[in-house]
This record gives structure tokens, sequence and C-alpha cells, in this order.
């Protein structure tokens, strides 16, 4: 992480504008301030990556969250493409205004751009979809990303990819299990069944129709230890004894969510009294919702 904070700002002085790309389902929670309070006043534009998995209403909340607070944010569908153009004409207009005496004092004909998030957030990809092949390796896991990488955009822009950077700690639980659920911490370092039972519990919570819709459950169920139970047995996940399988029924449950087959969900909601961490020098937590 060390490292990776080095090269962001080493890199930082040779590009005209930041992709901040945060996770449309967990806005607050995939804000690392570790990185946007480097950005100092270069341009930024906040991408919500991965809004095809999010509420449809609860992002444009948070597009209007984010303006309100002077920041352009923009949602995109990374397996699609929707919403890229709309990305590319935006930082057109903004670099045209902006930076065109700059780059021509750099002698340099290419605006740059420097795209930073956490891990499996969908840099490559989004990178990918720009270019219109391949040149920037994704996976489906976080780490993929080693080191920064150039990329030229046709005749339009160069694009830098760097890894993703996560906190050191963890100490907020909440942000935790939702960093784990969408995908952001490698599975080798959480408990697949804490983070399912977590998931389950919020969906119990705010989301109850997705349980009967999804997994054909319509039973009364004390929470969401025993729904892990039910689900298991719905699924035939079981052991050769003939008992619920339970770290098979928490990946598979996590797998659905990641996958979108529970629905369109987001885990987090603006607060209009927060406002976005964008402070240099200052490290801090994400808003809290």
């Amino acid at each position: 992480m060390a490292r990776a904070k080095k090269d962001l700002q080493k890199n930082l002085k040779l590009v005209d504008a930041v992709f901040v790309m945060l996770d449309a389902r967990i806005p607050a929670s995939s804000n690392n301030p570790s990185i946007t309070s480097r950005l100092g006043d270069k341009i930024v534009i906040v991408l919500l990556s991965k809004a095809d998995l999010a509420d449809a209403q609860h992002t444009k909340k948070w597009v209007k969250w984010f303006k309100i607070n002077g920041i352009e944010a923009m949602p995109v569908d990374l397996i699609s493409g929707r919403g890229i153009k709309v990305v590319i004409n935006s930082l057109s207009s903004i670099l045209e205004k902006k930076v065109l005496l700059k780059r021509k004092s750099l002698r340099r004909t290419l605006p740059r751009c420097m795209v930073v998030g956490i891990p499996n957030v969908g840099k490559s990809m989004f990178i990918n979809k720009l270019a219109g092949y391949k040149p920037a390796r994704t996976g489906q896991y976080p780490g993929v990303t080693r080191g920064p990488q150039w990329i030229s955009i046709g005749d339009e822009l160069e694009m830098l990819d760097m890894p993703g950077i996560l906190w050191p700690k963890l100490n907020d639980r909440d942000h935790a299990m939702k960093l784990a659920a969408t995908g952001a911490i490698k599975k080798e370092v959480f408990d697949p069944g804490e983070v399912s039972q977590w998931l389950l519990e919020w969906i119990i919570l705010n989301k109850p129709g997705l349980i009967k819709e999804r997994f054909g459950i319509d039973e009364v169920y004390p929470g969401a230890d025993h729904l892990i139970e039910l689900i298991g047995k719905k699924r035939g996940f079981l052991t050769a004894g003939g008992n619920v399988d339970r770290l098979r029924t928490a990946d598979h449950i996590l797998r659905e969510f990641k996958e979108g087959k529970l629905g369109r969900i987001t885990l987090e909601v603006p607060n209009e009294r927060e406002r976005p961490c964008r402070t240099s020098g200052k490290t801090e937590q994400p808003a809290q919702l």
C-alpha cells in the first residue's frame, strides 16, 4: 500500500485530471480518503461504477449529492458500456476549457488522466471499454493491477491505470462488511459466513421481499443465521451427513449478490449533512451515512 501511495503521488503531476472510481452500491465506503486527500487541486470526476448492480433511484441521489458538493459524478455500466460516452464528452469539455494552455506549454497534444480507486472497483474494465480492446489486465478478484499502466485511448487521451488502494486497517465493521460483500477485499482475509450473515441481516431489514422472490422462502425465520440454514436446504448444499454446508451456502449468497441476482441493491444512501472527503494532506474516514 505504501508503494501504491508513492506511485499515486509521483504520477499525479503528470496528469491533467483524475477519475475517482467508486462502487455505486457503496459510494461512501468505497471512497478511500487516503486517495482523495492527495488529489489537491486536480480536476476530479467521480465515476459510480457497477451502476447496473445498484438501485437506480439511489444512484440518482448520489449524483445529486456530489453535485451539491461541487463534484461531477456519473454512473457507468462497465458491462454494457452505458454512460462511458457521456463521461468522455464531459471530460473533453472540461479539459478543453481548463488545461489546453497547460498542455501546449508542456508540448503535449493528448490530455492525460489517471484512474484511481479501491481494489476491484472496475478501473481496468473502464479503461478497456474506452480503448475498445483489453490493454489493461482485469480479474474477478482484487489485486490484478500490480503497477501503474499507461494506455492510449485512440487519438483522444492517455490513461494511467493505478493499482487499487485499500485502508491498511478497517476499524469500522459496517465498512468492512460492505467492502467484503462487494468484492473489494480478498476472500482469504474475511469470513464468508460472517459477511453473508451481515448481508442477509441488511436485506431482512431493508428489502425483505427479496428473500421470497429469490430463494422461495416465505416461512417465518428468527434471523439471518437460521435463514442461511433454510437457503442451504433450498439449494441442496448439504454435507455427506445431511447437514447444511454453511460455507458453500455463504459463498453462494455472496456470489448471487455480486452478480446482481438478488436484485439491484445499494447498501448506502447519501447523508446531506456530510461532505465528500477531499482534504489535502489530511486522512479522514469516509462520510458517515
